[in-house]
């Protein structure tokens, strides 16, 4: 199998014309028409992920976030961008990011994935994307809205985000006296959605990188849960994982072991 395949199927799924203009998703690293020994899928593509893959025989990195996001003039081997293009140039792996397209088409995208982990029904895009005339077989958008059932008090829910997200703390604003029903959610940096959350009629948002400050725009409305970025995204390897071996079942895909979260808690 040549490289190229596995760029189109990823590119049917999530069309690079769908990222952001700030983004850089798409081959990085490598060759196209190069034979692909097996991919290692990842949130990030550090140097211990590349690493991974050439221990486990694959010369293909598909990561969610791109490694390299702005230009770069010198290459210096003591940054972690740059050691980790060097590694991968030096091994012949290719490394491929498929990001703001992913978070932008519901179907198979990334808060779809959080959606289903969260048990949400009716899951739609938060803020709809206009789809152009050769779009509409995509549902675009930012973020998504989903419903709980049956609801629960905020305290409740919160335990319930911790046990379906694996996680060991959330930081949010004042628990509300109201059910939670209704369910907003960005994986990554999504504080921009929130009035579109409040007026959606969600009584909590839960996405990530949210600022002192910004927890005030909570405004007494909505319940903010900042669960944070690799902790939001991270099932995102699990579903680059289902997509890639649903569609070549005889090809060897991966799962990084390599934990990239650069954040800790003690």
């Amino acid at each position: 199998m040549i490289l190229k395949e596995i760029t189109d199927y990823l590119e049917q799924v999530a069309p690079l014309r769908f990222q952001e203009s700030y983004d850089n998703a798409g081959l990085i690293v490598g060759d196209r028409d190069m034979e692909v020994s097996g991919v290692m899928v990842s949130l990030d593509a550090t140097e211990a992920v590349i690493e991974d893959a050439i221990a486990q025989n694959c010369n293909v990195v598909v990561s969610h976030h791109p490694i390299v996001f702005k230009g770069i003039r010198k290459f210096n081997p003591h940054y972690y961008v740059d050691k980790a293009v060097i590694k991968a140039i030096k091994h012949d792996v290719a490394l491929y990011a498929i990001h703001t397209n992913l978070d932008n088409v519901l179907q198979d995208g990334v808060n779809q994935k959080i959606g289903q982990r969260l048990g949400l029904s009716d899951i739609k895009p938060l803020k709809q994307h206009p789809a152009g005339p050769m779009e509409t077989a995509y549902e675009l958008g930012s973020g998504a809205i989903g419903s709980v059932s049956p609801g629960m008090s905020g305290s409740e829910f919160i335990s319930y985000v911790k046990k379906r997200m694996s996680l060991k703390v959330i930081k949010h604003t004042k628990i509300l006296e109201n059910e939670i029903t209704k369910v907003a959610l960005c994986g990554g940096s999504g504080s921009f959605l929130l009035p579109q959350a409040i007026s959606a009629g969600a009584q909590v948002f839960i996405t990530a990188d949210y600022k002192y400050h910004e927890f005030f725009d909570a405004n007494g409305e909505i319940m903010i849960m900042d669960i944070g970025h690799y902790e939001s995204e991270y099932y995102t390897i699990e579903l680059l994982h289902e997509l890639l071996s649903k569609k070549f079942p005889n090809f060897a895909a991966r799962c990084t072991k390599v934990v990239t979260n650069p954040v800790f808690y003690s």
